[in-house]
């Protein structure tokens, strides 16, 4: 069972709400750290980084790298989860915190063993199937990752439970979350397909996202994602009425490169004002995807593929979804 379809949501009729969980988990792409911080803290680090994934391309993927405050902040946070799970076995919370805190150091092959675990203990829980289908998407099994979110989201309409705020790992500067269980569903479902070529089923799951989103980021970031899934189908006054609403006053917390790519779609920004902007590995990533794919659906597909492969042959972070993005349209 999909999403409902898509229909516009008067978002501004609705109230932010309390701390919810970011959509595409931008900060939760950023990786790794290589020894076991529960059994083996002060191993110096393996000269070669174990291979997480191969890419869509057939390329080897190696586990990032997290140095200074970020390793020790994040290896401490595993500690603490793994210690909370040790103490709480029958807690399905503490399996998903540890299975979130090994993801965080780019442990995605242990984070999705632990969801898979959780699946089992707790077979009615979409929580673990919804983390599951994030990291497959991470590690490329793109397939494997749609099922999961497609049982996720029938769960959630079987057990007609209210939605439910997703709490952050990495808060962001306001230490606000911006989504909530069921957007992360549908979220990272629509990804799911829209990575495998299916842009009809991922406009109809991020168009779904769109009509519920309850605050700024949520709605630009399925927004944005929705604009290039109905262009790549030729829908284009479709895409043209998303835009409607998407103005440069938004109170924008995290979602930042999503917003100022939905302007350049609408044509209030330049391509020269997003590109070199000072902004961090993930969000160069996010933004040179969203640049590319912007030319590719106006027809200037010389300059999308260079920018894709700029993007594969880059240092960005490879489990950010523009990296993935790029991948797949390479590829296809």
């Amino acid at each position: 069972m999909n999403p409902v379809p898509i229909r516009r949501a008067a978002w501004l009729s609705l109230v932010l709400v309390v701390p919810l969980f970011a959509c595409a988990e931008p900060s939760a792409d950023t990786p790794e750290a290589p020894p076991d911080p529960a059994t083996d803290a002060e191993a110096p680090a393996p000269t070669e980084a174990p291979v997480e994934a191969t890419s869509l391309l057939g390329e080897p993927l190696e586990r990032p790298t997290v140095t200074g405050e970020a390793l020790a902040t994040y290896r401490t946070n595993l500690e603490t989860a793994m210690a909370d799970r040790e103490a709480n076995p029958d807690d399905p919370d503490a399996w998903i915190w540890v299975g979130r805190r090994l993801a965080y150091l780019g442990r995605y092959n242990e984070a999705i063993d632990v969801f898979a675990e959780g699946i089992e203990r707790w077979p009615e829980d979409p929580r673990f199937l919804r983390h599951r289908g994030h990291r497959r998407i991470t590690v490329r099994d793109l397939a494997g990752a749609e099922a999961d979110l497609t049982a996720a989201w029938e769960l959630i309409e079987a057990s007609g439970e209210p939605d439910q705020v997703e709490p952050d790992g990495l808060p962001n500067a306001r230490g606000i979350p911006v989504s909530t269980l069921h957007s992360n569903v549908r979220y990272h479902l629509a990804l799911a397909r829209y990575l495998q070529g299916n842009f009809e089923g991922a406009a109809e799951a991020w168009g779904a996202d769109v009509d519920a989103s309850v605050n700024p980021d949520m709605l630009v970031a399925s927004s944005y994602w929705l604009w290039l899934s109905l262009k790549r189908l030729g829908r284009d006054d479709e895409a043209a009425a998303v835009l409607d609403g998407i103005d440069a006053e938004m109170d924008i917390i995290e979602n930042t490169s999503y917003h100022r790519l939905l302007m350049l779609f609408a044509g209030d920004l330049e391509a020269s004002d997003l590109i070199g902007a000072g902004e961090d590995a993930l969000q160069n990533t996010t933004t040179a995807y969203g640049v590319a794919a912007w030319h590719l659906v106006s027809g200037r597909e010389a300059e999308a593929g260079e920018m894709f492969r700029g993007i594969v042959e880059g240092d960005g972070p490879w489990a950010a979804f523009g990296y993935v993005a790029a991948e797949a349209d390479l590829a296809r």
